[in-house]
């Protein structure tokens, strides 16, 4: 484990995608890299997810203006993690959009998570120094709240704990679209160092219930079609109990996080090593997955000094 922690190391450039995933609706994709979505109403716009800075941002609304002129009015964040929501100043939303359990998560620990996702992945905070600072909402809900774009309906749900306690989901129903933050992904590998993997599947069937014709998902392409919808679904919840069952077996027997970490790698490795930013979520996930296994329940709060900590002891 010589190699640079998380991804210090990754600094290459990713490829933008913008794609058309119903009539109105955009996937912001880049390789792997957070993706962003884009409503478009009859008389303003709707962007779901932030990016990590105001410069990165500005990335999505110019792709946002090759499209449409209209005003950006809504801001959704699908959970509180920097990379997604740090960029939010950019946009000048109205309304910035997050569960109450979202909101809650960044009085509780946003700031030790701006802290960490910076040590880990320095390229998503290009343009840092503009960041405002953490990104509050204007508006919560608990379980569900609609808005409406002019005639256009935007419901805006929680449908249970998965990558965070807080997730969103948005759907849009004259299209029968979803867009997932990062309980869904594709060809990427789920960030579960703050997840709850007990309940990580049965918000998938959920999302799965409504049989959606297409899905912008945390990371990787856009999702068109319901074979690929379902097969992302699927690959998710492989991903996740993959990573969980080798890691409860070790826990169970009281064997060590080393131990854990050589399991999971063993089951997890053949089947997902080429997926974007695997290396850099595994030692987290591992960390997770052990401590839910042992019965927390709140994943443990992600410092510069935790990470640290972790990845020495995986060291070992």
């Amino acid at each position: 484990m010589s190699k640079a922690f998380a991804s210090q190391g990754d600094l290459t450039e990713k490829r933008i995608t913008f794609d058309e995933i119903g009539e109105g609706l955009y996937a912001f994709t880049a390789e792997g890299d957070p993706n962003s979505g884009v409503i478009i109403g009859d008389e303003s716009v709707m962007i779901v997810e932030a990016q990590a800075t105001p410069r990165l941002a500005q990335k999505v609304i110019d792709k946002v203006r090759d499209v449409t002129d209209k005003p950006i009015s809504h801001l959704v964040l699908t959970h509180y993690h920097a990379v997604r929501v740090l960029g939010a100043s950019a946009y000048g939303a109205g309304q910035t959009i997050m569960s109450e359990t979202a909101r809650a998560m960044v009085a509780e620990r946003g700031q030790e998570d701006w802290d960490s996702e910076f040590q880990r992945f320095p390229r998503l905070f290009e343009g840092h120094e503009s960041i405002p600072g953490l990104t509050w909402p204007t508006t919560t809900f608990s379980d569900r709240m609609t808005v409406y774009l002019g005639n256009r309906r935007v419901d805006i749900m929680h449908l249970g704990r998965a990558h965070t306690a807080g997730d969103a989901v948005i759907f849009v129903q004259d299209q029968n679209v979803m867009f997932t933050g990062d309980i869904v992904e594709y060809h990427s590998a789920c960030y579960c160092g703050d997840g709850h993997f007990g309940d990580w599947g049965s918000t998938l069937d959920a999302i799965r219930a409504y049989d959606v014709d297409a899905i912008a998902p945390g990371r990787g392409d856009a999702l068109q079609g319901r074979d690929m919808v379902n097969r992302a679904i699927e690959n998710t919840r492989d991903f996740v109990s993959s990573t969980y069952r080798p890691a409860a077996r070790v826990a169970a027997r009281g064997g060590t996080l080393k131990e854990a970490w050589d399991a999971v790698r063993a089951a997890c490795d053949p089947k997902f090593s080429d997926y974007a930013i695997y290396e850099h979520c595994l030692p987290f996930n591992v960390a997770r997955a052990y401590d839910e296994a042992r019965g927390i329940d709140t994943p443990r709060i992600w410092t510069a000094e935790r990470d640290l900590e972790m990845w020495t002891a995986l060291q070992g």
